[in-house]
């Protein structure tokens, strides 16, 4: 299937994501190894481009990359044009022994975490890659530098920076130049939208994605009864015909061209559902409606 297109720096990609990490990380109980790889594969035969996953996505701390390995896993089982995909993935959150986590931006630290996710992932280089949380311990723009050093090597295509707020979005685009910064992932969806929408806005301003995750609210934020929440998306969905899910990705891929929601599945049927949302038609009144979360 061919789905609507967005860009990502030099990357076109669907118009959303899956968000991967449920398939190895905060479901209880874990995922099917089968049903995870089937997971994967309903996306792509769904149009889906662009797969998100993270060092840190797995079921322990000695199990570090299971989510990335699980994903070449899967790629490498599906029969369609691989050449097409995009795969994302994120480094600097520390966790070791004990379930003891922390955050390191170091050039060091985060080239052994790429040169791990290369081989995790079977490639010479990745294709988007996010500095995951801020390293409160260094400069900001010490960790973005040591993104563009691994970038300038090769090991990655395409800079990324995760729950980053306007200033450090901002000492991304001085560090990176123009067009240098690809993309920015924060949490944003109904229900958490208060410190994201700015940045959101933001990012359409200065050329870069904005890729928001938990974009239905997330496991525990809510996602399965964002409908009984919000009567704005059960509107929408009951005049369609679809689910609240859907309506509510929809709704956030016409908040701007470079918005590209990375919905988390551990089920097929869910990011078929998800990837619906890229062709879901909303009028402009219901835009409106919808427009009311924000206030």
């Amino acid at each position: 299937m061919t789905a609507p297109t967005r860009r990502i720096g030099s990357l076109t990609v669907s118009a959303i994501g899956l968000g991967a990490m449920p398939l190895s990380f905060a479901r209880t109980p874990a995922v099917p190894r089968d049903q995870a790889i089937r997971t994967v594969h309903a996306a792509l035969e769904a149009g889906v481009t662009l797969i998100d996953t993270a060092d840190i996505y797995a079921p322990s701390w000695d199990t570090m990359g299971h989510n990335e390995q699980l994903v070449a896993e899967a790629l490498a089982a599906w029969d369609g044009d691989r050449s097409a995909l995009t795969v994302a993935t994120k480094g600097g959150i520390t966790r070791s022994e004990g379930e003891s986590w922390g955050r390191d931006g170091s050039l060091d630290y985060l080239r052994r975490a790429v040169e791990t996710s290369l081989t995790n992932l079977r490639v010479d280089a990745i294709d988007l890659y996010y500095w995951h949380r801020p390293d409160r311990s260094i400069r900001y723009a010490e960790g973005v530098e040591a993104l563009a050093t691994l970038q300038q090597e090769g090991l990655i295509r395409e800079v990324g920076v995760s729950n980053a707020n306007v200033e450090e979005i901002d000492v991304a685009l001085e560090v990176l130049g123009e067009g240098g910064l690809a993309a920015v992932q924060n949490q944003f969806s109904p229900s958490y939208f208060h410190t994201s929408i700015e940045e959101l806005r933001h990012c359409g301003q200065h050329g870069a994605a904005f890729v928001p995750w938990s974009p239905l609210g997330g496991i525990g934020g809510g996602a399965s009864g964002v409908g009984e929440r919000f009567p704005q998306v059960a509107r929408v969905a009951e005049a369609h015909g679809v689910s609240p899910q859907q309506v509510v990705i929809a709704w956030e891929l016409s908040l701007g061209e470079h918005v590209i929601p990375i919905p988390g599945a551990g089920r097929p049927a869910s990011i078929v559902d998800s990837a619906a949302a890229m062709t879901l038609e909303l009028t402009e009144a219901e835009r409106e409606d919808l427009g009311t979360i924000l206030g």
